[in-house]
C-alpha cells in the first residue's frame, strides 16, 4: 500500500527529480568512471550487478535512510534535528569527491527551491525549511548533503514519503546508468534494460529505508569508495566524481 499521490505532488516530484533540475547531477559518476577505466564494468550485466550493490549495500541505501529520517524530522518540526542530519550526511562521505558530489548537489537543490519553489512557511516542515534556509536566519545552513536537502523539501511540500524515496532512488540510478552509457560505452536500450531490471531493487530499498533508523546507517561497498578516491587523480575524466 502506498500513499495517494495528487497531481500537484506528482508534478513537483517530476520537477525536483528531473535530470533538467539544475543541480548538475549529470557531472557526477559516483566513482563509476574510474571503475570503467580500470575494467571493472564493461557490459550491461556488470553495470547492473554494480548498481545493485550500490543500492542495497552502499550510498543508495544509506542516502535513502538519511532522506527518510530528514523527512520525518522535518514533519516533527525539529530545526536542530534536521541540522544534525545535514552534518551527519556530510561526515559520512568516504572521499573528497563524494563529499563534493553530495554537498554541491544538495546546496544547489536548496538554492533553486528557495528561489523558484518555496514551500508554505506556515506548515510545520515549511517553517523548518524557512528557518534553515532564509538568508537572515540565525540557524541558516550553507552546505547541504543531497538526500537531506531532498528529505526536507519533500516534507515541506508535503509529498508522500514512499513516492519521494522511490523517485530519488530512480533518479540516482538513472544518472549512473547515463554515465555508463557514455563511458563504457553502452547502447541506450541496454541502459534502459538495466534500469528496468533494477525496479524491484529500488522498490525494496525504498521500503526498507522507511522502516530503518539512524542505527541502520552504514555501507559495505569498499570498492566503490576506493574508486571515488582513485578518481581524484585519474588522468582523463569526463565526470567530477
Amino acid at each position: 500500500m502506498t500513499d495517494a499521490l495528487s497531481q500537484s505532488a506528482l508534478y513537483r516530484l517530476l520537477t525536483f527529480l528531473s535530470p533538467a533540475f539544475p543541480v548538475g547531477a549529470f557531472t557526477y559518476s559516483h566513482g563509476l568512471e574510474q571503475v570503467i577505466d580500470a575494467g571493472g564494468v564493461s557490459s550491461a550485466e556488470e553495470l547492473q550487478s554494480w548498481l545493485k550493490d550500490i543500492l542495497t549495500h552502499g550510498a543508495g541505501r544509506s542516502d535513502a535512510i538519511l532522506m527518510s529520517q530528514t523527512y520525518r524530522t522535518a514533519f516533527a518540526g525539529s530545526n536542530e534535528g534536521v541540522g544534525d542530519l545535514a552534518e551527519l550526511g556530510l561526515a559520512l562521505q568516504p572521499s573528497k569527491e563524494r563529499h563534493l558530489e553530495t554537498s554541491a548537489q544538495g546546496t544547489a537543490f536548496i538554492d533553486t527551491v528557495t528561489a523558484s519553489w518555496p514551500p508554505d512557511s506556515q506548515t510545520t516542515a515549511g517553517a523548518v525549511f524557512s528557518s534553515l534556509t532564509i538568508e537572515n536566519s540565525q540557524t541558516r545552513l550553507t552546505e547541504w548533503p543531497y538526500p537531506v536537502a531532498l528529505g526536507l523539501i519533500c516534507a515541506a511540500h508535503e509529498l508522500p514519503e514512499d513516492a519521494s524515496l522511490t523517485a530519488f532512488l530512480h533518479s540516482f540510478t538513472a544518472n549512473l546508468i547515463s554515465a555508463a552509457v557514455r563511458a563504457v560505452p553502452l547502447g541506450q536500450n541496454e541502459g534502459q534494460r538495466v534500469l528496468a531490471a533494477l525496479e524491484p531493487v529500488i522498490s525494496e530499498v525504498a521500503a526498507d529505508a522507511m522502516g530503518a533508523g539512524l542505527d541502520d546507517l552504514g555501507t559495505s561497498t569498499f570498492l566503490a569508495d576506493i574508486a571515488s578516491m582513485a578518481h581524484e587523480t585519474q588522468y582523463s575524466r569526463l565526470f567530477r566524481s
